[in-house]
């Protein structure tokens, strides 16, 4: 869940991480018939596990993501975040690009590239976009990010400011990245039960 995009819920009331949470307040809304809309979704896709079937995919090969510097990135995830860079190769399809790969456990990779001369610049949240990346950590990894984080001087929202669970924060381009210590496929403790 996007703290910033929560009105009037915990820290994200106070601003989120950016400020935009006014954004969200001011647009008007339904919440009636928006969550009438969810328990209609839910209704007619969501399937019992009993006969769900299992997925056809095994899982994420790697998420790739655009990085305005390649050095600085792998600094923060690989010293920061404790995840370690494990491939450095030219991007195939740019020439000078740099696509690099780190590993976030269970076989999972983050992947980055540069477009150095293409002149990009950052993006808003929007739609298509990606509004953050969760990443599920051990107890004991979550505890020590935090430290890391702090040490870093990188700004979270977190167990001490209304989340239980989670860390939000963002990455040195702004990409929004929520470490989690719940285990895979277990839903946070704090999501709403609705249904």
């Amino acid at each position: 869940m996007s703290p910033h995009l929560v009105a009037g819920r915990g820290a994200a009331a106070s601003g989120g991480l950016d400020g935009r949470v006014g954004q969200v307040t001011d647009v008007a809304r339904d919440l009636d018939a928006l969550t009438a809309r969810r328990a209609a979704l839910r209704d007619r896709f969501l399937r019992d596990p009993a006969e769900r079937g299992p997925s056809t995919g095994r899982g994420v090969h790697h998420l790739a993501l655009i990085c305005s510097d390649p050095q600085r990135t792998i600094a923060f995830y690989q010293d920061v975040l404790g995840f370690p860079l494990v491939e450095l190769f030219e991007n195939r399809d740019y020439e000078g690009s740099t696509h690099f790969f780190h590993d976030i456990g269970n076989g999972n990779l983050l992947a980055f590239f540069d477009f150095p001369g293409l002149g990009l610049s950052p993006v808003p949240e929007g739609i298509g976009g990606v509004q953050h990346v969760a990443i599920s950590v051990t107890p004991e990894a979550f505890e020590a990010n935090k430290a890391r984080l702090a040490a870093a001087g990188v700004e979270y929202l977190g167990p001490d400011r209304g989340i239980e669970e989670s860390v939000y924060f963002k990455d040195p381009d702004g990409i929004q990245v929520e470490l989690i210590r719940q285990p895979l496929f277990e839903m946070p403790e704090s999501a709403p039960a609705e249904g």
